[in-house]
């Protein structure tokens, strides 16, 4: 089976990795920069800059890209994969979008003979690696069962939710939620003990050890601890992903008031020029309100 992967990011990368380990695969990765193609070129994989220069015939591609454009012009503009796809091929959007963004897309996908999976996921950069994603998936049974090498070579659990596109999208973004929230929560516990004079790294092993912790609290507060800004996963995220959250939310007519607020503590933390950094860095919001110092500062 011919896989394209679009988007060699950090969870791209570590996907395109996995299926070149899978059997019966021929793997194909894309990417414009040259150092995510020069790593999946010598992990033994096929390196494209471009959607348009993927191999003629791909019957699955996964897009691990940023947002609902970069998506739709990867599959479907004049530099998009869509004409060097097979007949009947399968797309799985992996990316976070809105829900109507998904069913657009999915509509767009149908109308030229192909299959599709609204797939967004979860697991970060050291899930993908791992192969050990969780995939929450929409789609019919047909797209299902022709992407299921891909997700088997991806996913540690996949969940089907039902036939309609946009059901996979509305669960990332709702899982979303969570998961900004439990970031911006993380940072202002550990900036609210610094301030108060705690040492953060105690403080860190006894929330570790007790009912107020949470996986992104242990996931995410060493990267603080060790002054560590490399995004595995960016500020710009949250940013945009907690707008999607908010989004939703009034397109529904609910109320998020600590999605809002979180979201605002990471356009805040976007502001300050730290949109690039990891997200456990919208503790720098807190930086700039208190003047706190953070570990490893001089």
């Amino acid at each position: 089976m011919r896989v394209a992967v679009i988007g060699l990011g950090s969870m791209g990368m570590g996907a395109a990795l996995n299926l070149l380990r899978a059997p019966g695969l021929e793997v194909a990765g894309c990417d414009p920069r040259p150092a995510a193609q020069a790593e999946f070129t010598a992990a033994g994989g096929r390196a494209a800059g471009s959607a348009a220069a993927l191999p003629e015939g791909t019957e699955a591609v996964l897009l691990l890209v940023v947002n609902a454009a970069q998506a739709a012009a990867a599959l479907f503009s004049t530099e998009g994969v869509a004409p060097r796809l097979a007949p009947g091929a399968v797309i799985v959007n992996s990316c976070t979008l809105a829900p109507e963004d998904a069913r657009r897309l999915a509509a767009e996908a149908e109308a030229r003979g192909f299959l599709y999976v609204d797939a967004p996921v979860s697991g970060g950069a050291t899930g993908a690696r791992a192969g050990q994603m969780t995939v929450m998936a929409s789609g019919s049974e047909a797209a299902m069962a022709k992407a299921q090498p891909v997700l088997q070579a991806i996913a540690r659990k996949v969940w089907h939710l039902g036939e309609a596109p946009g059901l996979g999208a509305t669960m990332k973004v709702v899982h979303q939620l969570l998961a900004g929230v439990h970031i911006a929560v993380a940072a202002e516990a550990m900036a609210l003990g610094i301030k108060a004079g705690l040492d953060p790294q105690r403080l860190f092993e006894i929330v570790t050890s007790a009912a107020g912790n949470s996986w992104m609290f242990e996931n995410r507060m060493p990267h603080v601890l060790e002054g560590d800004e490399t995004p595995r996963s960016a500020v710009d995220i949250f940013v945009k992903d907690l707008g999607l959250v908010g989004d939703m939310a009034r397109n529904v007519a609910f109320p998020a008031p600590l999605a809002a607020q979180a979201h605002q503590l990471f356009v805040a933390a976007r502001a300050q020029g730290h949109g690039g950094k990891d997200d456990a860095f919208v503790i720098r919001a807190y930086q700039a309100l208190t003047g706190i110092r953070l570990p490893r500062e001089d």
